[in-house]
Parts: C-alpha cells; structure tokens; sequence
C-alpha cells in the first residue's frame, strides 16, 4: 500500500488509480451524488484505508477509504470525525470499523 503525507495527495493518487466515484455515508449505504450509485455494505469492499491527523489538532482526524464494489465500481470515501460521527446502521458501522 501506498503511504500518503495528506489527504489531498491520497485522493489525488487513489483517482490516478481509478477510484473515480465520491462516496458519500448515508444511514445503511454509501452513495455517490453524481451517479445513481447506492450501495449497501455486502455490496463493497474497503481495499485500503489511510488515515490522518490535523496539524494542531490531533483529534482533527480524517479517514479515507479506498472501496470497491461487487461490481467492480471503485471510489473513496472520507470520513472527517471517525465512524461513530455519523447516524449509520449498525451494519454500516461494523463494515467501516473493521478498518477503523
């Protein structure tokens, strides 16, 4: 795996890599607002995670997620504050904590 300093280089090099599709966390799936993709969390799978502290802040932290879909869709999705930040599903919050 790929080691990034920041945030912005990993999303930039995951997209040079061809995970194109912005994630976004709903309740009980991601989903990208510019395509009609939803997926649930059997539909995916997170192929690498890189996380990242703020400079003042170590708290400040950022996760990213390189996924995957069953259909061979690929995206990342950023979580700013962590898993528990979010109203998600249970399932939802076992998937993203695996990698946690």
């Amino acid at each position: 795996m790929i080691a990034y300093d920041t945030l912005s280089e990993a999303v930039n090099g995951l997209k040079q890599r061809g995970f194109n599709i912005d994630f976004n966390l709903s309740f009980d799936c991601i989903t990208c607002h510019e395509t009609p993709v939803n997926l649930l969390p059997s539909e995916f799978e997170i192929v690498e995670v890189h996380r990242f502290e703020g400079a003042t802040n170590p708290s400040d932290s950022s996760i990213l997620y390189a996924i995957e879909s069953k259909h061979g869709q690929k995206g990342t999705l950023v979580n700013a504050y962590g898993v528990y930040a979010d109203d998600i599903s249970a399932e939802m919050i076992k998937k993203l904590s695996i990698h946690h």
